[in-house]
C-alpha cells in the first residue's frame, strides 16, 4: 500500500507541531524549515491556505494519501451527523489506528506495519488490511505466534495512553473497540471544518 515514507521532522516542522509522535530533532528545531528558518517574514496565510494545511495535517497524522481521505470524505458526507466529525471518526475508526491507540506500537507507521505482516486479529481472524474499519463490539488482538513478539512487548510496556472508547487487557493481548470516539474524545489537533470548508468549494 502506497504511504508517505519522506521525512518525518520536515513535516513536523511545518505544521509547529510534533504530528508524528516523540520527535528529538523536531524538539531541537521546532521553527518552520527553509534556509531562513526562525528568522523568515512570513505573511498571512489566506483562507484556502489554511484550509489546505489542516487537511495536510490531517492525512500526514493519519498516513492517509489523497485519493483515500477524498473517498472518507465523501462518505463522511453521506452519512449522519456533522461530517467534519464524522471525518475523524473514519480516522480513527482504521485499524492501524486503533492498534496504535492500544499501545502495540508506538507510532502509527509501525502499527501499519503491525497490520500488514499478519500480526494482527479481528474477532478471531487476520487482518492484513491497515484501512480496515471496525465497528462497535470488534475485538483486537494479536496473533497467538505474535504475543511475544519484543516489539510489541516494549510498545506495551511504555504505553500509559487510556482511551474511554477502547478496553485493553495487557494479559491476553487483546482489546475491543468499544464505540466511536465522540469528538471531544479524540486527541488530535485538528480543525476539521477548515477540512469541510475546502472539499466543499
Amino acid at each position: 500500500m502506497a504511504r508517505y515514507t519522506g521525512p518525518k521532522t520536515k513535516i513536523a516542522r511545518k505544521f509547529g507541531e510534533a504530528i508524528f509522535g516523540d520527535d528529538k530533532a523536531f524538539e531541537k528545531r521546532n521553527y518552520p524549515p527553509g534556509q531562513h528558518g526562525a528568522n523568515k517574514r512570513r505573511g498571512k496565510k489566506s483562507e484556502y491556505a489554511i484550509q489546505l494545511m489542516e487537511k495536510q495535517k490531517a492525512k500526514y497524522t493519519y498516513g492517509i494519501l489523497e485519493r483515500q481521505f477524498r473517498n472518507m470524505f465523501k462518505k463522511a458526507t453521506a452519512a449522519p451527523g456533522i461530517t467534519g466529525e464524522v471525518l475523524l471518526q473514519l480516522c480513527e475508526s482504521r485499524l492501524d489506528n486503533v492498534v496504535f491507540r492500544m499501545g502495540l506500537s508506538p507510532t502509527r507507521s509501525g502499527a501499519r506495519q503491525l497490520v500488514s505482516h499478519r500480526h494482527i486479529t479481528v474477532n478471531g481472524e487476520i487482518v492484513n488490511v491497515p484501512s480496515y474499519q471496525l465497528k462497535a463490539g470488534d475485538i483486537v488482538a494479536v496473533r497467538e505466534k505474535s504475543k511475544s513478539l519484543e516489539a510489541i512487548q516494549n510498545s506495551l510496556s511504555n504505553s500509559s495512553n487510556v482511551y474511554e472508547w477502547i478496553t485493553w487487557n495487557n494479559e491476553t493481548k487483546q482489546g475491543t473497540y468499544v464505540s466511536v470516539p465522540a469528538r471531544i474524545q479524540i486527541p488530535e489537533n485538528i480543525n476539521e471544518q477548515f477540512i469541510v470548508e475546502l472539499y466543499s468549494k
